[in-house]
């Protein structure tokens, strides 16, 4: 039985596309049959990997429509990965979705047989806290959220979390947080260290390892519509993604 993962966070820029681009290759490359949904009008999860903005279906028609996450899944390029590609038309979903009754759980409904197909499901979500990221919640089994190493995205953090736990009380109670990731991380400045040190005192047992730098090669990669592991294997943002996805890995086998 395959598992979900949200990546989410509210706030933009903090790397939720490349996290689930480059780990889910990572991942696909293990063998796994692995999906990545792009739920995001500004479909940069989709243009990463090689493809034009007006793909359907999408995840609109899966979200507004009566298309099934499976049907909507096409290979994305690296072998074992497929997508379910975002379209523009998303920027309306918003107030779209609120006019039907249970739009909450439009998206888990649509996921159908996907656990069975796809080993792991990577979810990523737009850069807000409105009807299709909760949707995305209410559909996961786990969140992975990314936080760049800076203050302001520690106070977003916290908005989030608040977000996460009601939910779990409303909406999902089976949902986990799999983890906070640091992402854009300098290890030359202080600031990046702080942000580090605070966030593992504060949320121990919760801060992944991995620590994602900041990697001209990681910023490159969509240009070529590739993933970094295909772009510069060897890249530190690579060799970050590459360890990210073995502890993600990690995590299913203990919970099995």
């Amino acid at each position: 039985m395959g598992t979900v993962y949200a990546i989410a966070n509210q706030k933009g820029g903090v790397g939720k596309t490349t996290t689930a681009v480059n780990m889910g290759a990572c991942v696909a490359r293990d063998g796994s049959q692995t999906l990545i949904v792009d739920l995001d009008a500004q479909c940069n999860a989709t243009v990463a990997l090689g493809l034009p903005k007006d793909c359907e279906p999408s995840s609109y028609d899966c979200l507004v429509g009566d298309v099934s996450v499976a049907e909507a899944a096409r290979p994305a390029g690296p072998d074992n990965l497929w997508i379910v590609p975002a379209h523009v038309d998303l920027a309306g979903a918003s107030v779209e979705l609120p006019r039907s009754s249970g739009y909450e759980t439009r998206l888990r409904e649509s996921l159908g047989p996907v656990r069975e197909r796809f080993a792991y499901t990577l979810l990523d979500c737009p850069p807000s806290l409105g009807p299709v990221a909760v949707n995305a919640l209410i559909a996961a089994d786990q969140v992975i959220v990314p936080v760049q190493a800076e203050y302001l995205a520690l106070e977003g953090l916290v908005q989030f979390l608040d977000t996460l736990k009601l939910v779990q009380r409303q909406f999902n109670p089976s949902l986990h947080m799999a983890g906070v990731l640091i992402t854009m991380y300098d290890e030359r400045t202080r600031l990046s260290k702080d942000v580090e040190r605070e966030l593992r005192e504060h949320l121990p047992e919760r801060v992944f390892k991995t620590v994602v730098p900041r990697s001209i090669r990681v910023a490159e990669a969509p240009s070529y519509g590739v993933p970094v592991s295909e772009h510069d294997p060897n890249s530190a943002g690579s060799l970050a993604y590459r360890a990210l996805a073995d502890e993600v890995l990690a995590l299913g086998v203990a919970d099995g």
